[in-house]
């Protein structure tokens, strides 16, 4: 009986270690993580004020982290009621928050305009060197539009994450969107979960939120707190507030996107980032159509 338990003991120990070894294996020969549950990106576009004085201190108080991403577009050089300086820029930076690019004049990315994007992405970029701040590996599309030929571009002046909207999943109007997928969507074409409107109640973003599961990734897109120049996009400070309180209470962990990396194996990015788009879009379809 003894000599039969005898390996018994060491092969529960090397269970135990393999399970550990599981959770970081070498998956297409990188190392990656497992996506957690509940695991939320927070992102503020537009280089809006109040990012400085009302998000900045709330996400610091619940110890969250974001990413911010910057554009000199619509009147950021001559208007500092509605817009952050550079000083205060450096100081998210400092405080430990991501810097993100998001064009020089919030500049949309179509047919006609690939050719500026490059230097679009370059003059933030060097606004960052300028003020101590790293260049930037993250990008948001303004205004959301996306185009094929945009992430060799992309690629060429070393973002390595790049967040667009709920569409064409879902309309553009309500703020709906869908989860990001490491290693199924493509890096630099990473969704929007929920894009918060002034029409919002704390359900809307529970909902968006509720997308985290399945080793999926609820990236949050939001504009100013408040934003007096895009009004369509505003999110009053109380349901902010909110929402922040909720993620804290149900035990999210709240990230920036430069922080997925350690999520995604590249060797895994599809080769043709929008059919997964696509796809999903028709599964979409498929599955409200079945309903009615």
């Amino acid at each position: 009986m003894w000599m039969q338990l005898l390996p018994m003991a060491p092969f529960r120990k090397i269970t135990g270690v393999a399970i550990l070894l599981l959770w970081m294996m070498p998956v297409g020969g990188a190392t990656v993580d497992l996506v957690p549950k509940k695991l939320v990106v927070l992102t503020f576009d537009d280089s809006v004020s109040s990012h400085y004085s009302m998000v900045r201190p709330i996400l610091k108080q619940h110890g969250f982290s974001a990413t911010f991403f910057i554009t000199e577009g619509f009147t950021f050089t001559s208007n500092k009621k509605d817009y952050l300086t550079w000083g205060q820029i450096k100081t998210l930076h400092d405080d430990g928050f991501e810097i993100g690019n998001h064009t020089r004049s919030h500049m949309g990315v179509t047919r006609d305009t690939l050719g500026r994007l490059a230097g679009e992405i370059d003059y933030i970029a060097r606004q960052c060197e300028t003020h101590g701040i790293p260049k930037p590996v993250s990008f948001a599309y303004p205004g959301n539009a996306i185009h094929p030929a945009a992430l060799k571009i992309l690629d060429t002046v070393g973002i390595k994450f790049a967040r667009r909207g709920g569409s064409p999943e879902h309309p553009y109007e309500a703020g709906r969107g869908v989860a990001y997928e490491p290693n199924h969507d493509h890096p630099l074409l990473i969704p929007t979960a929920g894009d918060a409107r002034p029409s919002w109640s704390l359900s809307d973003f529970k909902r968006a939120v509720a997308l985290a599961v399945k080793r999926r990734v609820a990236v949050m897109q939001f504009h100013g707190v408040p934003d007096n120049d895009h009004p369509w996009v505003h999110t009053p400070p109380e349901l902010f507030r909110q929402y922040m309180n909720y993620l804290k209470a149900e035990k999210y962990t709240v990230i920036a996107l430069r922080d997925l990396d350690r999520y995604i194996d590249r060797a895994k990015s599809p080769d043709d980032g929008f059919s997964v788009i696509e796809t999903r879009k028709s599964k979409l379809e498929n599955e409200a159509g079945a309903k009615k």
